[in-house]
């Protein structure tokens, strides 16, 4: 709501994302965009229900609860949260009132996609003012100036999309494998497989995948989201799995593509992304949303939230490789977002993202002082956040240790959910060591929740087989392939899919699970480099910690424990 010293009927701040006073490194402005220039907007509208809808995503999410598995349809959903009509109604007043007629809804009636004229957009959220920003042949419309809108509208939008952000980076890293030692000696009796970097058969070898291992029906699918300016290429993918995929039954094509997939080069992280989900989810049906924001003014992110929120058909799993820095966006946007990802725990779909690959990140606050920096989407507490891990010794496929750039920590915005809050204050109460208390919110939801190698993948891209791979980007499709195959036995089995996965993966050594996941207890991710903490963020220890969550798969063991969920 507005401030309250704001006298009626004037124009209100918008509650809105904040717009950044000048654009993220690399973009250059480029002038003002003509008055008649089409621009798009996108108008979250106020829902009802998210109280509801909270209590519903605990009680079908939580393997103990009598309603466990029992998901809503998107009829259901809709139902749920639908705007009221007196907030359609304001709504579509005021858009009519400017002259604004080209808008479609989604089916939950909760977002209204609008394409209208430069100078329209600007009478309608006077302050906003649209400039094209370029950066390596890419183009975006933004405003560099923060936006109104009239305080009778403030109580019915949630935010306008289209403005403000810009596309989000997050890039997988190419580094030299020798980064650290060797580790001398290896356990006796313990015979590990002799590896020159991360292929299918090392994930399937060292998380206990058999051939067998693989999709059987074929009402399960799984995806992957991709959000920058590049697109895998289905050449590729076939000779990855004819250099890699011999030993397990998989498909070599991509069988459904949402959105723009366009025919430029092939981008290392479209490749990796596409290439591990079908090697760990192996011969499971794979759809790829391609959201590279093809109309200057979209986000694309927000474009795959209202995919979401608009097909009544969607894959079980989706892993997602993006993020922002969660300081960077508004509180409006971050909370309704987060209500987006309810929204798809309520359906039964399990959402991953990448944990990032800047360990506990860096800010500097005013004063001079420096915090930990988490990252949005990963702090949401209704996703499911991975992590990353490299091998004890590069060459071996062995025990994992942490990878330093495994991102991890705690939100400044999201409270610690109930699911978590036993295990985390386990780690705070008992690690050996732990960052100054004024670098974290130790009572913020916290995250990552498990992980998986990160460190020396193999990737095909341009039809060239390249090395040394690294980042959260591919651990991701890694565990959610597998969890695609354990919704492919639940499924055969006459079981719900897991959908939100978070409250039963914390409950797995409360119910004899532990040996699902292999505890990661060595090793430390990157932070400030400053006097205080040096470089170093928090530590992995025992049982689950911010830095590898609760560990990396045992994937026989874990299938039999989310089985009996």
């Amino acid at each position: 709501p507005p401030p309250a010293a704001a006298p009626a009927g004037v124009l209100a701040a918008a509650p809105a994302p904040a717009a950044p006073s000048r654009p993220p490194p690399g973009w250059a402005p480029a002038g003002r965009v003509s008055p008649e220039h089409d621009v798009q907007l996108t108008l979250a509208l106020r829902q009802q229900g998210t109280a509801r809808l909270a209590r519903l995503v605990r009680a079908v999410s939580d393997p103990r609860s009598p309603r466990y598995g029992r998901f809503l349809s998107l009829e259901q959903l809709r139902d749920l949260v639908q705007p009221s009509p007196a907030t359609l109604m304001t709504v579509l007043k005021w858009l009519r009132g400017h002259g604004v007629e080209s808008c479609s809804s989604v089916a939950t009636l909760d977002f209204l996609q609008c394409h209208m004229p430069a100078s329209m957009a600007e009478r309608l959220l006077p302050g906003a003012e649209f400039h094209r920003y370029l950066k390596d042949q890419r183009s975006v419309v933004r405003s560099p100036l923060p936006y109104t809108i009239p305080k009778d509208l403030a109580e019915h939008v949630d935010f306008v999309g289209g403005l403000h952000r810009f596309p989000a980076e997050r890039n997988v890293v190419s580094r030299a494998w020798a980064k650290e030692q060797a580790e001398p000696g290896q356990p006796h009796g313990q015979r590990a497989a002799f590896h020159l970097g991360v292929t299918p058969s090392v994930i399937r070898k060292r998380y206990n995948m058999t051939g067998g291992d693989v999709g059987l029906l074929p009402n399960n699918s799984q995806a992957c989201a991709q959000f920058l300016e590049q697109y895998f290429h289905q050449a590729d993918l076939a000779e990855f799995m004819q250099l890699f995929g011999s030993s397990f039954a998989h498909h070599s094509k991509v069988d459904q593509v949402v959105g723009h997939q366009g025919w430029g080069k092939a981008g290392l992280e479209a490749s990796l992304d596409v290439e591990y989900i079908m090697s760990t989810g192996a011969n499971i049906s794979t759809w790829v949303f391609s959201n590279a924001g093809r109309h200057e003014s979209q986000e694309p992110f927000l474009a795959w939230l209202l995919l979401l929120s608009n097909m009544s058909s969607l894959p079980w799993v989706h892993s997602v490789s993006y993020g922002d820095d969660e300081d960077s966006l508004s509180s409006a946007y971050l909370q309704r977002v987060n209500v987006e990802f309810m929204k798809a725990a309520a359906r039964g779909l399990t959402v991953l993202f990448a944990s990032g690959d800047d360990g506990a990140g860096c800010r500097r606050v005013p004063g001079g002082n420096h915090t930990f920096r988490p990252s949005f989407p990963a702090s949401s507490p209704y996703v499911t956040t991975v992590g990353g891990t490299s091998f004890k010794n590069p060459f071996l496929v062995t025990t994992e240790v942490t990878d330093y750039i495994s991102g991890g920590g705690f939100s400044n915005v999201f409270p610690m959910p109930d699911y978590q809050a036993a295990a985390v204050r386990s780690f705070l109460r008992s690690a050996a060591k732990l960052p100054p208390s004024s670098y974290y919110n130790s009572s913020g939801r916290a995250y990552p929740d498990l992980a998986a190698l990160s460190d020396n993948y193999w990737v095909v891209t341009n039809r060239i087989p390249l090395p040394w791979v690294s980042g959260t980007s591919a651990s991701t499709p890694v565990v959610a392939g597998m969890l695609a195959l354990v919704n492919d036995r639940r499924l055969q089995r006459g079981q719900a899919p897991l959908g939100f996965v978070n409250p039963a993966l914390y409950q797995l050594r409360e119910r004899g699970h532990g040996e699902a996941l292999y505890d990661v207890t060595q090793g430390c991710h990157l932070s400030c480099l400053d006097g205080a903490v040096q470089g170093q963020g928090f530590c992995a220890g025992p049982a689950w910690d911010p830095v590898t969550g609760w560990g990396t798969p045992n994937f026989p063991r874990l299938l039999r424990a989310l089985l009996e969920a």
